[in-house]
């Protein structure tokens, strides 16, 4: 079985349909949260998603959007985009992001699957080898997958170490799932912040036992254009073009 894992689509349309055509064929897709804020077509992301075998979990924007994250916590440019959002959204999707839970079972039997981080799912972000040590006691399964830092990553853990080992991924190659216990970052869909303006995703496949970090360019512009025509922050319109 092939799953596609994603992560912060952020409304990027253009992006998303990127990374379902680039990572053909696949089974299902596991979204570790944030479908929409930032980006322009929300409703068309959701849509998307569901067209396919989705298990997917709440990020801090899908919360911010339904209100049940201040957004006072937000920087102004993301508070305004969610409440643009929160005005767009038909009542279907709204039922949807509604829905999204913010933890779910382990998947195929050793994935936790986490927006933030597993000691705390919705906000606190896995951006050092010390805060990925301390957050391997918040899981039980062998490898936790996470989100939120739009930066794909491994951190990986070795007994009596004080900080994880990291790790960054190399493109289209294989890390076999061996027996040691690591957290995986797949990087963002729709607004990838490590330099690298393609979008980011990860396949993992369950018979061979392997996750493969891909990147694939998508239409910038067509993003751009839209959110400019939606009066959405020029600050987060003109980071798409370099990746930060």
């Amino acid at each position: 079985m092939q799953i596609l894992i994603v992560s912060d689509i952020h409304a990027n349309l253009s992006a998303l349909e990127a990374v379902l055509s680039d990572a053909k064929p696949f089974d299902r897709i596991w979204c570790l949260g944030d479908v929409v804020g930032y980006g322009p077509e929300p409703n068309a992301c959701i849509e998307t998603l569901r067209e396919h075998d989705l298990v997917c979990i709440a990020g801090n924007h899908d919360w911010g959007v339904r209100g049940e994250l201040d957004l006072a916590e937000f920087t102004p440019d993301a508070r305004r985009a969610a409440k643009w959002t929160r005005d767009q959204l038909t009542l279907s999707s709204r039922d949807w992001l509604q829905s999204l839970p913010k933890r779910i079972p382990p998947q195929a039997g050793i994935f936790t699957l986490i927006h933030g981080s597993p000691r705390d799912p919705i906000r606190e972000y896995v951006l050092n080898p010390i805060v990925a040590r301390i957050n391997f006691s918040f899981f039980d399964t062998q490898i936790c997958l996470m989100g939120h830092t739009h930066i794909p990553i491994v951190y990986r853990l070795h007994a009596g170490d004080s900080a994880a080992a990291v790790q960054t991924p190399r493109m289209g190659e294989p890390m076999t799932i061996c027996t040691e216990r690591f957290m995986l970052n797949p990087g963002s869909v729709g607004q990838p912040r490590d330099g690298d303006r393609r979008a980011a995703y990860a396949l993992l496949d369950l018979d061979r036992r392997t996750i493969t970090h891909h990147r694939v360019e998508y239409d910038i512009s067509a993003t751009q254009k839209k959110m400019e025509r939606a009066n959405l922050p020029a600050r987060l319109i003109r980071r798409l073009t370099v990746g930060a």
